[in-house]
């Protein structure tokens, strides 16, 4: 049971960084769930910081 739940929030912070290295905002999260969110906003996060440090275009 904790695998799962630990893929969902993986897969959660995957989304989130993938959709930050697209540019999209941080208000098009599609998580409802506290966790699941938190996890996507904490890709999105990384993936931003890296955007603005040059690491990707």
């Amino acid at each position: 049971m904790k695998r799962q739940k630990r893929d969902k929030l993986g897969r959660a912070h995957s989304n989130g960084y993938q959709a930050g290295l697209c540019g999209k905002a941080k208000e098009h999260c599609p998580y409802q769930n506290i966790e699941a969110k938190s996890q996507w906003l904490g890709g999105w996060r990384e993936a931003v910081a890296d955007r603005n440090m040059g690491l990707f275009r």
